[in-house]
């Protein structure tokens, strides 16, 4: 099973897709010391959970509006490639080279002026991939390190599927590239997703992971997306998912918690390439599946598409800017807010500033002797705060999430009143 977007998605149609390997950097590499951070931080949970965003095509949305709308703070865009005319540098969607880009570079800083983050995501299904042009890993490595540095990444996408993961050579370039990156930059977080069957993966999903098993490369997590391969609806996808989490433990010989805690989903939301069809409904229940299994990554193509149609049913066509389902305004995308340990605003954020008539909320007096949490300051791993009356421990780095506000799978954990 191939993952199509859309003959219809314009330039999407050269690359798009989804196998995902994906990175948070931050250490020196071989080539020198690493970018500056881009921003002090946002957690790994955000990336986990970062839908797919093509910025120069589909009719890309404002996602400072998005972010507003949904309170998500990471999106992964789309994507790396080679030149279209062959070589081993990068590029935007095989024409618009990243050592000149401007206009990316401005959707990220606006990303980030509102606190969030970006991945940045190669491959795709269609278009000429890095792993097929670079030669080797090292080369291969050193084309995706330029991505990292020019624009200060903590997370990076490879999306490896048809033609390329069909291309031994390709997928051992992009593997062993994988696996480079890994060395050169400490703390980086990897992730690597592949197409699905009803049995988890395809034949030439399981040579990627016995590709990786060989390399000895073992990233955070293993993804597949169970949709244009005769799925409809979230029972097939739980069960390929089911199915792959025994692919995992066959490959790697890890046990049924090891191999979730490696797994995610790459979901299509709305009407699918082939005619599938995945509903808010089927996104719920594969959510529930995700989080009682403690799974560790949930994502979908993509935000460009979580809007409604006119009419809501595109008159039975699939489309790269719309869903084809009725819906709201982002309701996919607040999935991965969930996910992520974030709850969504229950309404969509005014476009003006509303009238200040209404005073400020008075929080009692407190009788916590722990500091209390400052919204400005920065909290790392283990770090307590008193809020509202209870005691709260950060579980990884954070700033400005409210404590009581980010749920069971959020950086705050509740150590009770005080």
């Amino acid at each position: 099973m191939a993952r199509r977007y859309v003959p219809v998605l314009a330039a999407a149609a050269a690359s798009a897709g989804l196998i995902s390997l994906f990175a948070f950097t931050g250490g020196a590499t071989a080539a020198g010391p690493a970018a500056s951070p881009a921003t002090t931080g946002i957690g790994s949970n955000w990336y986990a959970a970062a839908p797919y965003l093509m910025p120069l095509d589909n009719d890309p949305p404002d996602a400072g509006a998005v972010m507003d709308a949904t309170g998500l703070k990471a999106f992964q865009l789309a994507f790396i490639l080679a030149p279209n005319g062959g070589g081993c540098t990068p590029t935007w969607d095989g024409t618009k080279p990243t050592s000149t880009d401007t206009a990316v570079a401005g959707v990220i800083a606006a990303i980030r002026a509102k606190g969030g983050d970006v991945s940045a995501s190669a491959g795709g299904y269609g278009g000429t991939k890095l792993g097929q042009t670079c030669g080797t890993p090292e080369a291969t490595a050193a084309a995706y390190q330029q991505v990292i540095d020019k624009y200060s990444l903590k997370a990076l996408d490879f999306d490896l599927e048809e033609p390329e993961y069909e291309n031994a050579a390709a997928i051992h370039n992009e593997i062993g590239a994988a696996k480079i990156i890994q060395q050169r930059n400490p703390g980086i977080y990897l992730s690597v997703t592949t197409a699905a069957t009803a049995d988890g993966t395809g034949w030439f999903g399981k040579q990627m992971l016995n590709e990786a098993k060989a390399q000895g490369f073992v990233p955070d997590n293993f993804s597949i997306m169970p949709f244009d391969g005769g799925f409809n609806g979230a029972a097939a996808q739980t069960s390929a998912l089911t199915n792959f989490n025994t692919v995992l433990r066959n490959t790697f010989g890890w046990d049924t918690a090891t191999a979730y805690a490696h797994e995610g989903i790459s979901q299509m939301n709305g009407r699918s390439d082939t005619g599938e069809y995945f509903y808010q409904a089927d996104f719920q229940t594969v959510y529930d599946y995700a989080i009682s299994h403690h799974m560790a990554r949930f994502t979908n193509w993509s935000v460009n598409r979580d809007r409604q149609c006119t009419p809501p049913d595109n008159n039975g066509k699939t489309s790269g800017v719309c869903s084809s389902v009725p819906q709201g305004a982002y309701d996919f995308t607040k999935f991965s807010v969930r996910f992520a340990g974030a709850t969504p605003p229950t309404t969509t954020p005014p476009t003006t500033t509303p009238p200040t008539t209404t005073p400020p909320t008075t929080v009692p007096p407190s009788t916590c002797t722990t500091t209390a949490w400052d919204r400005a300051a920065i909290y790392v791993a283990n770090n307590t705060v008193s809020h509202k009356g209870h005691s709260w421990k950060a579980k990884w780095w954070t700033q400005g999430e409210e404590p009581g506000t980010t749920g069971q799978w959020g950086v705050w954990q509740d150590l009770g009143a005080c």
